[in-house]
């Protein structure tokens, strides 16, 4: 695919950050590369590189990917850089490419596909260029999208990442050792879990025989659990996310980083309703989700750390790695 990188640039004074991003027409093979500020330069941009006709203004940026409208400006900082875009003009829709085949351009209205396999490749190619961007972010992905990479076919995944199916199929082997690990894990805390009920019931039993010893004395104090609460407003995570809390023995290890953060975020009360749980349980599963992804992003700092001292190590080129000292003759 040729690609030509568009020569404006930002105009005198402008501040903002630059963000790189790849524009294309519909249909069209030729992509330009163009540095924007926002959605209205990036649009401004597109009259120009991709030389549309201004009368058929205004223009509709969508994601090259699966076509879904970028009209917000706050969503557009916060996509990736390099994120392809399509600019639709008039009332053109957006077609879906197969570029990776290297044969054809098809329009989504004229291919009979079946929906389920269509979302579920986009999916894993998705999942597939986080990891070609970044490849530490096998520590950030959840147990669903480590075991989609893994049942991905070899030679499909050697082709979206660019490798061969050698480097991939120890790729695949690694993934599966990261969700082995978290399995492992789960086990253990477990058995951990058990232990802890079984020693709690043990004291349980105790102090209920102290208590019928000492007779019926004052009433006791209530003791708070957390259920004599009001409702909250509703939260913000989606079902999907409230099933694994609920049904997966230590769900912090199934949720995404991105996920992970927003179980911590949630306020422990209103989480604790719409999971019909106690606030104290509620609050130590808030823990270990913060723990986890506390482990996670040290994990993924100590590989850039380790990547950067890498990049230092390695000698430029024609740089000698042991220069020798001219030996001198005694006088």
């Amino acid at each position: 695919m040729e690609v030509s990188w568009g020569a404006s640039g930002p105009e005198p004074g402008d501040n903002q950050a630059l963000k790189p991003c790849l524009l294309r027409r519909n249909h069209s093979r030729e992509q330009y590369g163009v540095a924007a500020s926002c959605l209205e330069d990036l649009r401004s941009k597109a009259y120009d590189i991709l030389a549309m006709d201004k009368s058929l203004a205004p223009i509709t940026l969508v994601l090259a990917e699966d076509g879904t409208i970028v009209d917000d400006d706050d969503y557009f900082l916060c996509l990736p850089s390099n994120t392809k875009f399509v600019a639709l003009a008039g009332n053109e829709k957006w077609a879906y490419n197969n570029s990776d085949g290297g044969t054809a351009w098809l329009s989504q209205e004229s291919v009979d596909v079946d929906e389920t396999d269509s979302g579920a490749e986009l999916k894993w190619k998705n999942v597939a260029r986080q990891l070609k961007e970044d490849l530490s972010s096998i520590v950030l992905l959840s147990e669903e999208n480590l075991q989609v990479l893994i049942d991905v076919p070899c030679a499909d995944l050697a082709e979206e990442l660019g490798q061969s199916c050698v480097t991939v199929q120890g790729l695949q082997n690694t993934l599966q050792q990261v969700l082995d690990q978290r399995e492992e894990a789960r086990q253990s805390r477990q058995l951990l879990e058990l232990y802890l009920q079984a020693l709690e019931k043990e004291g349980s039993i105790l102090s209920k025989q102290q208590e019928s010893q000492a007779g019926f004395g004052d009433g006791g104090d209530a003791v708070d659990t957390g259920l004599s609460r009001e409702p909250s407003s509703e939260i913000a995570l989606s079902s999907q996310i409230l099933t694994t809390l609920t049904e997966k023995p230590a769900p912090e290890l199934s949720l995404s980083s991105q996920d992970l953060e927003l179980v911590t975020k949630e306020d422990p009360k209103a989480l604790a309703v719409a999971l019909h749980w106690d606030v104290k349980k509620t609050e130590t599963v808030q823990q270990a989700c913060e723990q986890e992804l506390g482990l996670r992003l040290q994990q993924v700092q100590s590989l850039h750390s380790l990547r950067s001292i890498s990049a230092r190590r390695d000698p430029l080129p024609g740089e000698q790695q042991n220069p020798k000292r001219a030996r001198q003759e005694p006088a």
